[in-house]
């Protein structure tokens, strides 16, 4: 009945831009940290960025300052705001919940391509 369905993958130029959401039933969002990992053929699944039930965020080196990760409890809702991307960029982007606050079930989402090619 917990589900994470992510959203708004699709083909995008270097140097553009590109939203993704999360969409999480079955959970309270409150009591979960939100994190966005991706994956790239023949790689290991890396955070990309991370926000906490309490708003704070953090992000991977490679993504700072183009990425930006927020979250909507009420509609239980986390996004992905991509700027600038690069090649480097394309993979697989899976949404996670960890639980907080004594709620220690974790989740994914069955990810979204994200791929970044002229």
């Amino acid at each position: 009945q917990v589900q994470l369905v992510e959203s708004g993958g699709g083909l995008v130029q270097p140097g553009g831009s590109l939203g993704l959401s999360c969409a999480a039933s079955g959970i309270n969002l409150r009591f979960y940290d939100m994190n966005w990992y991706r994956q790239a053929p023949g790689k290991e699944r890396e955070l990309v960025a991370g926000i906490a039930s309490s708003g704070n965020t953090v992000y991977s080196d490679s993504v700072k300052g183009r990425f930006t990760i927020s979250r909507d409890n009420a509609k239980s809702t986390v996004f992905l705001q991509m700027n600038n991307l690069k090649p480097d960029d394309t993979a697989v982007y899976y949404c996670y919940a960890a639980g907080v606050w004594g709620e220690r079930s974790q989740y994914w989402g069955q990810g979204t391509q994200v791929t970044v090619s002229s």
